[in-house]
């Protein structure tokens, strides 16, 4: 899902990481190795020398330089993530703008989402399909306004994306349609999450002023809501703020913040201070392990070109008015795969000994090779191995017993109901 190509990142550092305590159980994920870009080549977010300063370990990741971990271990990052909260750059991801009175036609053209029916200020998770059916990228979307729809894709996928939206946006025009884009290289991105129950409780409630009122037990659930906001307290003007649970990536409450990029070393500065030291910056490796917690795909690992939105269990961002009416690319493939049901499905698993990976070999009691896990690691809140990935329909229901193969030895797993980690959405009444 977010972040598109986490599995890139250097899987020899996360080794040394994980083997730095002798016989530690709390072992990080590894993330399979790809070739990394020349340290001149890799782009920088605003925050690079604010990740720096606060002891951040930079990595190759989708062409940036980002921070891996911070001073504390993955394992602490991932807890205090949930326990108290986290900053994330997100800002190598890519946010764009479609604008004019055809743009939600347009893009309901490439994606599976009800844009349509979506109230104004609000946003949701949706896929960008082929017309194979199959994922080009998960992204989420906003419904601005009627005219006006604005979303964030990951940035391993930004290239074949922009290219994919440009070249049918010509098309659509070409014939009559009236839609423009922006793609917002000016601003950069923030993740804050913290659980709207516990806003009450830190004394930077202020800087969120765009979706409170008084306290944060009035919060309205806008989702997203574009507006120019005047930040007193840290002299800056917050372009965009999304209270989007998906947008966050863990599995909690969050928001996610597009800040003209000058301004955005001020405002992580001012969370940081005025969390008195709750909230921590924080950085991919901790990311991965509170997604795979969430249950959460990873482009690139639990979802590709070849997989349907159905196959990865997504049916429920195909809005009901989409399911009757089609319109998308892949549609006929979908909607059958809805009817008769998908040849495989994404399921969760944990497993005895080694932490599963990507690629090990799910085989059923009776020896049969059932499917393949796409992400795997040890859980730091649950103590546990947990792990996801794709076996055949008909094999797919929680408690069923499969043997992972890791390093060529077989291990004892059962198929488990994702989240592994409960969610905590605010739902408002």
């Amino acid at each position: 899902m977010r972040g598109g190509g986490l599995w890139q990142l250097g899987q020899c550092l996360s080794r040394r990481i994980a083997q730095s305590k002798p016989g530690s159980a709390l072992k990080p994920r590894t993330f399979a190795a790809a070739p990394a870009a020349e340290p001149a080549e890799l782009k920088k977010t605003a925050l690079y020398d604010f990740h720096v300063e606060n002891g951040g370990k930079m990595v190759p990741f989708a062409g940036w330089s980002m921070p891996l971990q911070y001073k504390d271990s993955i394992m602490d990052s991932t807890l205090n993530c949930r326990a108290a909260g986290s900053l994330f750059d997100v800002s190598h991801m890519c946010g764009l703008s479609l604008r004019g009175r055809d743009a939600i036609p347009f893009l309901e053209t490439l994606v599976v989402a009800d844009i349509a029916g979506m109230r104004p200020g609000t946003g949701s998770l949706t896929v960008f399909t082929n017309e194979r059916g199959g994922a080009i990228d998960d992204s989420v979307v906003t419904k601005v306004q009627d005219d006006h729809v604005y979303l964030v894709v990951n940035a391993g996928c930004r290239d074949k994306d922009l290219a994919h939206i440009g070249a049918h946006m010509e098309a659509f025009k070409k014939k009559g349609g009236v839609v423009d884009w922006h793609i917002h290289d000016e601003r950069s991105l923030l993740a804050l999450q913290k659980s709207v129950h516990t806003l009450n409780d830190f004394p930077f409630s202020e800087i969120l002023l765009l979706v409170f009122s008084s306290s944060s037990s009035k919060v309205m659930f806008l989702s997203n809501v574009k507006r120019l906001i005047s930040c007193v307290m840290v002299g800056v003007s917050i372009m965009y703020i999304a209270w989007t649970s998906y947008a966050i990536y863990t599995g909690e409450d969050g928001f996610e913040i597009s800040v003209p990029s000058e301004n955005a070393v001020d405002l992580a500065k001012a969370i940081l201070e005025k969390s008195e030291g709750k909230v921590r910056p924080t950085g991919l490796g901790a990311r991965d392990s509170l997604r795979l917690e969430a249950g959460l795909c990873l482009y690139g690992n639990d979802m590709e070109q070849h997989t349907t939105p159905v196959e990865a269990g997504l049916s429920w961002a195909i809005g009901k008015r989409r399911r009757k009416e089609g319109g998308f690319l892949g549609a006929d493939v979908i909607l059958k795969q809805l009817e008769e049901g998908p040849p495989v499905r994404r399921v969760g698993f944990f497993s005895t000994g080694p932490p599963p990976r990507s690629h090990s070999e799910i085989f059923s009691s009776s020896g049969e090779k059932i499917g393949e896990v796409t992400s795997g690691g040890f859980s730091p809140c649950l103590k546990k191995n947990i792990a996801m990935g794709y076996v055949k329909s008909g094999v797919h229901k929680p408690g069923t017993e499969v043997k992972i193969i890791i390093r060529g030895k077989s291990n004892d797993g059962v198929i488990t109901k994702m989240p592994f980690v409960p969610t905590k959405y605010y739902k408002p009444s």
